[in-house]
């Protein structure tokens, strides 16, 4: 299924850095970014999710919800 910017996109539920489940549907009447990268450990990976991290008091003042998605296992996000 492809999406398009600004269409509603479809009921997902991923798991989030402490194990437990996020539904999309969690964050209801927010703005969602959805932020994929290739993997943890990579140049995109330290400066586009840095600039998410530097950036998280602007995305709270926009009342958005910014999910970081990866095909990473669980142990490396934690590291």
């Amino acid at each position: 299924m492809a999406a398009e910017v600004g269409q509603q996109a479809p009921e997902f539920e991923l798991f989030d850095t402490n194990k437990q489940p996020t539904k999309l549907s969690d964050s209801k009447g927010k703005t969602v970014v959805l932020a994929f990268y290739p993997g943890a450990f990579t140049g995109v990976c330290t400066t586009e999710m840095c600039t998410f991290r530097d950036r998280f008091d602007a995305f709270n003042s926009l009342n958005a919800q910014v999910f970081g998605i990866s095909v990473d296992v669980f142990f490396s996000q934690k590291a």
